[in-house]
């Protein structure tokens, strides 16, 4: 099973429809709330190469992007893939 990481805030309609993507997958997954300046966004800003909006997705350590980089693979069906891997 691959391990899938999420950089989330609570208030944020992107992070839900991403959550909502691997929820009907079966996906499991861990996310950080980053809602009240956790120390975690330092982290999500370094591993997502400067990039500061969320959700970041991280599949196997890899950088996925954000929701629309998501779902775009699930589009293109590869994130069955990615994530049997």
């Amino acid at each position: 099973m691959a391990r899938v990481e999420l950089y989330v805030k609570s208030t944020c309609g992107y992070c839900y429809r991403a959550r909502q993507l691997l929820d009907a997958k079966g996906v499991e997954y861990e996310a950080y709330e980053l809602t009240w300046g956790s120390p975690k966004r330092e982290e999500m800003i370094q591993r997502a190469h400067g990039r500061t909006t969320v959700p970041q997705i991280f599949i196997n350590g890899q950088h996925i992007g954000g929701c629309d980089d998501l779902y775009a693979l699930d589009r293109q069906g590869k994130l069955e893939q990615i994530l049997a891997a």
